[in-house]
């Protein structure tokens, strides 16, 4: 990790959150104690910066300088919200396509997912706050820059982003082998949110019930599945391919 990519020091992060520093989230040591340290997660609480308590082993494996029990990963992006999103692209006349990513902890997959939607014209993706991928500079760099080009949300849970979108005319379409409706089939010309699931488990049973249609990827050959950011490609391409037939019978 390059010495750019943080800020460590109880002092310094307190003062880079007042600045308004784009911070993925603080790694606080689990046994850190004393009033500095109270006011260090009064602020982070304050300003609603994701926090996580870590063992000194991870702190020191980022850096063995004086970090004090905490160390500030910083964003290359800010992050949006959903609920700001939704009605801005109304707004603008838009029929937004989303990629909504439950769980996904490749940083690889997640920055190919992101190039991809960046080429595909997508606007926006959703992760989750906690236990998913997040937008480094690992993540930017495997994206070709294109998550510098998509508005990234980070949302408290999938399941209730899924809420959120279905409330809002959303139609969504999971990508899952669980699915019995060929991907071809499901519908991706108006609003849609494409859920794509972990690389172990898939998306969780909560989010596939709030899904309108369960596609699956035609799988023949000896291999049971597609590494999810090419799963991802193809869902993207194919919504593209009905839209742009139906621009075209316009």
């Amino acid at each position: 990790m390059e010495k750019s990519d943080y800020i460590f020091g109880i002092r310094a992060v307190i003062e880079a959150i007042e600045a308004g520093k784009n911070i993925d989230k603080v790694l606080v040591r689990r046994d850190l104690t004393g009033d500095l340290s109270r006011e260090l997660i009064d602020k982070i609480r304050e300003y609603g910066i994701l926090m996580q308590r870590v063992p000194q082993e991870k702190l020191n494996r980022i850096t063995m300088k004086n970090h004090q029990g905490a160390i500030a990963l910083l964003s290359p992006i800010e992050y949006y919200r959903l609920e700001n999103l939704i009605p801005l692209f109304y707004e603008e006349g838009r029929n937004p396509m989303i990629m909504v990513l439950d769980g996904l902890t490749d940083t690889r997959n997640f920055g190919a997912i992101g190039r991809t939607a960046a080429c595909a014209g997508v606007d926006a993706i959703v992760i989750p706050e906690r236990n998913s991928v997040s937008v480094t500079p690992d993540a930017v760099k495997t994206s070709a820059g294109g998550l510098f080009h998509v508005p990234v949300c980070r949302e408290r849970d999938i399941l209730t982003a899924v809420k959120i979108l279905k409330d809002n005319g959303y139609h969504i379409v999971a990508a899952t082998e669980k699915g019995a409706l060929n991907y071809t089939d499901a519908d991706y010309r108006d609003p849609v949110a494409i859920v794509m699931g972990s690389e172990d488990v898939g998306i969780s049973d909560a989010v596939l019930k709030q899904c309108d249609e369960l596609a699956a990827i035609p799988i023949t050959g000896e291999i049971e599945s597609l590494n999810v950011s090419v799963a991802a490609g193809v869902m993207i391409y194919e919504a593209c391919r009905q839209r742009r037939k139906v621009a075209n019978a316009e």
